[in-house]
């Protein structure tokens, strides 16, 4: 065997590694996604939050809230802050966690730091 032959053949990448590194993306499923699409977790501090604040999310919203942090993340979001009809939460999409809440009047007048996305959902 010709010893530049293999020498190519030992740098050769495998095919995975290769579209990696080559920037190219690989097709996420719409399974994939659903499957990345778990029950968002409540942090201590946001769960008492929203009991002082007196802040009630129902089902749906929860499933809009997961499905849109879902989608943020698969964009590269790592921490947002996310804008329902009556509260803005702050989310590490990263950890599928709310860090903290707020209700909409409160948040008004804020300026949130730290984040890199916005989610708004005025359903």
């Amino acid at each position: 065997m010709d010893h530049r032959i293999h020498q190519l053949s030992s740098q050769a990448l495998p095919l995975s590694q290769a579209k990696k590194q080559s920037g190219l993306q690989e097709h996420i499923s719409f399974k994939d996604v659903l499957q990345d699409v778990q029950t968002v977790k409540l942090s201590k501090h946001a769960s008492e939050r929203l009991n002082e604040r007196g802040i009630t999310i129902n089902e749906h919203g929860w499933k809009q809230i997961t499905a849109k942090m879902a989608e943020a993340r698969q964009k590269g979001v790592t921490d947002s802050l996310v804008m329902i009809k009556d509260a803005a939460l702050l989310v590490s999409t990263k950890n599928n966690t709310v860090v903290t809440a707020m209700d909409r009047k409160e948040a008004s007048s804020k300026v949130f730091t730290n984040i890199n996305g916005a989610i708004v959902i005025d359903e």
